[in-house]
């Protein structure tokens, strides 16, 4: 990871790289991927020239036995998905496995903890939603903890308006403290198959989560839409005149 972090930081500036998957969500296996995600900053002279710079930058390698799967985006386009709600960015942001980070990253979380909305909602049910299809059609431990981060994570942002992805933190609070003999199966690897009588006992209690994050959208202290985003427009404004010379 630490030479893929080095070559890539060569050749933009990054805002923050985040280690996503299954280390950020408390479960990974021996095998698990490196799931890099990351903001970078163009340059303000390329966002200004005749030839619109390259916004996304991905990068996929198997390195010592270990598969590392890279992608960045543009700031702007970032923090148009904080915006919307979509958890991927926020959680770039607001997450604690952070190998790299510059001092932007410092300035740019308490602006998008205030920029938090039920807007999230539809990112976490639309991403669980996914993942109870890809349960149904390949039953393993793997894909129900994913659907079990996914709607815990959805449902304590909104009732609590706190960012955590890590299942292993907030899964007592929420009732299936139980939840942790599926990460001991999935450390055993990443395509066990889920027994079928867990997975039937399951299914209910899944059912329950998605309620759940249903209801939490209606009752949550947080505002319907972000109440900040000149201030993120203000912000990203600077960011650009400061690299403009």
């Amino acid at each position: 990871m630490d030479r893929v972090l080095a070559e890539e930081q060569a050749r933009r500036e990054h805002v923050v790289v985040y280690l996503s998957g299954a280390h950020a969500y408390g479960f990974p296996s021996p095998d698990s991927d490196l799931d890099l995600k990351a903001i970078h900053v163009a340059s303000t002279a390329d966002l200004l020239g005749l030839e619109p710079p390259t916004m996304t930058f991905d990068r996929a390698e198997v390195i010592d036995g270990v598969e590392i799967d890279y992608t960045s985006n543009e700031l702007a386009h970032a923090l148009t998905g904080i915006l919307a709600g979509n958890g991927n960015f926020i959680e770039r942001v607001l997450g604690r496995m952070v190998p790299l980070a510059s001092p932007l990253l410092d300035e740019l979380r308490p602006i998008v903890r205030r920029s938090l909305s039920r807007r999230a909602h539809k990112h976490y049910r639309g991403f669980a939603q996914n993942q109870v299809r890809e349960l149904a059609k390949q039953p393993t431990a793997k894909k129900l903890l994913y659907v079990l981060r996914t709607t815990l994570t959805g449902i304590h942002l909104l009732e609590t308006g706190e960012l955590e992805p890590d299942l292993s933190r907030v899964m007592d609070a929420y009732g299936i403290a139980d939840a942790a003999a599926l990460i001991e199966q999935k450390r055993a690897g990443e395509r066990v198959a889920l027994d079928v009588t867990m997975r039937d006992a399951w299914t209910p209690r899944v059912d329950a989560l998605l309620r759940r994050l249903d209801e939490a959208r209606e009752t949550s202290p947080l505002p319907e839409s972000p109440p900040n985003e000149e201030e993120i427009r203000a912000w990203l404004v600077g960011v650009r005149r400061s690299r403009l010379l």
